[in-house]
C-alpha cells in the first residue's frame, strides 16, 4: 500500500527548512520595530512587521497536518498567511487527502509576493487561494462554509475574526488558535472557552499553545 506524504517531498522540506532558518532572525528584526507599533492599524503593523517570519512551529504544522487529514476538510481557511510555512502544512494535507482547498488571507504585499513564489515551487499553488487586505473584509465573501479554520494573524483580531466567520460555521468544524499564551489572545479564549458561546474547546501544549475549539 502506497502511503502520500507530501511533507517528505524534497521540494517542500527545502521550503519549511529556509523559512524555519530565517525565522530565527525574529527577535532581533522584531526589536527593530519603531515606537508605537502597538498603535498603528494592522496595515501599517503589517508593513511594519514585513520582515518577522513569525511562523508557527514545526510541531505545530505537524498537529495542523494531521488534523487536516483527519477531518477532510472540502475548505480550510486561515487568518494570517505570513510567509506560508502554516500554509504549507494545511496545503499538503489537503494535497495528500486528494480533495480540498486552501483559502488564506494576508495584509503585507511584501510577504504576499514572497508565499506566492513559495508556493509555485513546491507545487501547491493550485490548492492555495490568497486573499489580500484586511480578514475582516476578504473573509465576508467566502463563496462556501469554511470546513476547518487557523486563526494564526494579529491576536486582538483572532476573535473579531471568529465573530465574522461564526455563522457560517456548520456543528463539527473545528477552529485553532495559535500562540494561546500571548496577552492579546485572551479576549478570544475566554470566548470559545465560554459554554454560552456554543464550542468545546482544549488547550494542545505544543511549543506556545493551540486552542482547538469543536463548533457545537
Amino acid at each position: 500500500m502506497t502511503h502520500t506524504d507530501t511533507l517528505t517531498d524534497p521540494r517542500v522540506k527545502t521550503a519549511l527548512g529556509r523559512m524555519f532558518g530565517r525565522s530565527e532572525q525574529d527577535e532581533t528584526t522584531a526589536a527593530r520595530l519603531p515606537g508605537g507599533f502597538a498603535t498603528l492599524s494592522p496595515q501599517e503593523q503589517a508593513d511594519a512587521a514585513a520582515g518577522i517570519y513569525m511562523p508557527v512551529s514545526a510541531a505545530g504544522g505537524e498537529l495542523l497536518y494531521s488534523l487536516v487529514r483527519a477531518v477532510r476538510p472540502a475548505t480550510v481557511v486561515e487568518f494570517g498567511t505570513s510567509y506560508g510555512i502554516s500554509t504549507l502544512y494545511l496545503a499538503a494535507a489537503v494535497r495528500d487527502n486528494g480533495t480540498g482547498r486552501v483559502i488564506t488571507t494576508e495584509l503585507s504585499e511584501d510577504k504576499i509576493a514572497a508565499a506566492r513564489r513559495t508556493f509555485a515551487e513546491t507545487g501547491l499553488d493550485d490548492l492555495i487561494t490568497v486573499l489580500e487586505g484586511d480578514a475582516r473584509t476578504t473573509l465576508g465573501a467566502l463563496d462556501g462554509p469554511p470546513d476547518f479554520v487557523l486563526l494564526d494573524g494579529w491576536k486582538d483580531l483572532c476573535l473579531p475574526v471568529l465573530r465574522l466567520l461564526e455563522p457560517h460555521l456548520r456543528p463539527g468544524t473545528l477552529v485553532v488558535a495559535d500562540d494561546i499564551d500571548l496577552p492579546d489572545l485572551a479576549p478570544y479564549l475566554a470566548y470559545v472557552r465560554g459554554p454560552e458561546n456554543g464550542y468545546r474547546s482544549v488547550s494542545f501544549p505544543v511549543e506556545d499553545g493551540m486552542e482547538i475549539s469543536c463548533r457545537l
